[in-house]
């Protein structure tokens, strides 16, 4: 009867404990597809970007399927949460902030933000001279933040539900500038037509506090194992030139950071 018992004690103590690791066959990835060149869609509707290739590489590194899954940034978390997914790669930023509501891998990449504006606008960039402009923000990032924090009593911030809706603003007049990552800012806006008239303004801007360690792919906190394995695979991709592949067809620098 005791050998009983201690058997049923020790069944009720590996259900409870979660010991059952999940076996990760397919993993399905939330992205934006609206975060040029991270993230877009083709003009054949195809999901396209640097997210999007690493995405893929990382899964491929694992040996196991992919389902991208494409989302609004505004619910991109919430969503996680809901199981709609199993991790997010979408330029996500690890900050504090974010820590506590899901768990993260390693960074996979690490740019500045900075402002941009119309050429000619602003001889050089102080409080001052930004006090009253417009400056639009993508809603709910770590620019949003930032600006919010640091000058929010200086000037009018507009915020939008993507990058490109904030680009078709600043085109029109409705805001003065911009702040967002610099990379998405030069080849989503400046190096195309409609950015030729606008000029970066400002120093880099990577403050930890508001811009946390780069960007790294978030997984609800019990997954556990899946962080390990994306750090892992984060890994092998950076050791086997697969990274510097991906890297290389959208940017002419090292993206990753030190």
């Amino acid at each position: 009867m005791k050998k009983v018992l201690s058997l049923l004690v020790i069944v009720v103590f590996l259900a409870a404990s979660g010991v059952q690791a999940k076996e990760w066959k397919k993993v399905r990835i939330g992205v934006e597809g609206a975060y040029p060149p991270f993230s877009y869609v083709t003009p054949e509707g195809e999901l396209a970007g640097f997210d999007i290739d690493i995405a893929k590489a990382l899964v491929k590194a694992m040996e196991v399927e992919v389902q991208l899954v494409a989302q609004d940034w505004d619910g991109i978390i919430p969503a996680l949460l809901a199981k709609k997914y199993d991790a997010i790669i979408a330029s996500m930023s690890i900050t504090e902030e974010r820590k506590k509501k899901v768990a993260f891998s390693n960074k996979y990449y690490n740019t500045p933000a900075k402002f941009v504006c119309k050429k000619g606008a602003m001889s050089t960039f102080s409080r001052d001279n930004l006090k009253g402009k417009k400056v639009g923000v993508q809603r709910a990032t770590i620019h949003d933040r930032y600006l919010t924090d640091n000058y929010g009593k200086d000037v009018e911030i507009k915020r939008y539900g993507t990058q490109d809706e904030a680009y078709l603003d600043l085109t029109a007049g409705r805001v003065d500038m911009l702040l967002a990552d610099s990379i998405a800012l030069s080849d989503g806006f400046l190096k195309k037509p409609d950015g030729k008239d606008y000029q970066f303004i400002g120093p880099d801007l990577s403050d930890p506090k508001w811009f946390g360690e780069g960007a790294g792919i978030a997984i609800r906190k019990q997954d556990t194992d899946l962080v390990e394995k994306f750090n892992a695979a984060i890994k092998q991709i950076r050791a086997d030139g697969t990274y510097k592949k991906i890297q290389d067809k959208y940017f002419d620098f090292n993206v990753y950071g030190d």
